[in-house]
């Protein structure tokens, strides 16, 4: 085999790892078992799955289905929308659906970690919306990182040792030339501060 055939071979590897890696950690994927995770630990026991579970729905859940129906109106390619000047309804999504369901939760007495969660998580996409208008931020890597963080926040600090899965989430945007590595740092630190934030606000 030539050294060209075994480049390619490699890079041919690396992009599919990259994309299984992506695929797998999207943010839907990410919040729906984080979100499960934050409402029990904020609850105490199974009690909070309820309350994980409407945090999954409006802070992954809606949105992936909202950038579906886009996609099948021909708005989109794909779930990256790797253009940053379209991305701006997505994030207006987020946003009110994170809004509704934290008024569900306020109304409907959910433990306070889950809602800390919940508006801290509504933050950072005020802060991912801003920079978007000039700048093309990783939100994969940024929810990565904030699921992280705000299990370490409601639960324990161990699940900083899920950080190598939000690492990989950023090896993989980048691997893929959806972000550059500024980008997906920049995107990580957001989300590691929602999870800091969400920690000082349990103090």
């Amino acid at each position: 085999m030539s050294h060209t055939t075994t480049a390619r071979a490699a890079r041919a590897a690396r992009t599919a790892t990259a994309r299984a890696v992506t695929d797998i950690l999207q943010p839907r994927n990410v919040l729906l078992v984080g979100m499960l995770g934050i409402g029990v630990a904020a609850a105490g026991d199974w009690t909070g799955l309820p309350w994980g579970l409407l945090g999954a729905l409006c802070a992954g859940l809606i949105p992936a289905a909202y950038i579906e129906w886009e996609r099948g109106r021909g708005t989109w390619g794909d779930r990256h929308v790797v253009d940053r000047t379209q991305r701006a309804p997505i994030f207006l999504v987020i946003l009110a659906s994170l809004g509704v369901g934290s008024t569900v939760m306020v109304i409907g007495g959910a433990p306070r970690g889950i809602l800390l969660a919940m508006l801290t998580l509504w933050a950072m996409t005020v802060v991912l919306l801003t920079v978007n208008t000039i700048w093309k931020i990783s939100v994969d890597s940024a929810v990565a990182a904030a699921v992280v963080s705000l299990l370490a926040a409601v639960h324990t600090p161990w699940w900083l040792l899920g950080t190598p899965l939000a690492a990989a989430v950023c090896w993989s945007r980048v691997a893929l030339r959806y972000h550059t590595v500024a980008q997906t740092l920049a995107g990580a630190a957001a989300g590691a501060a929602t999870g800091a934030t969400t920690a000082l606000l349990l103090t």
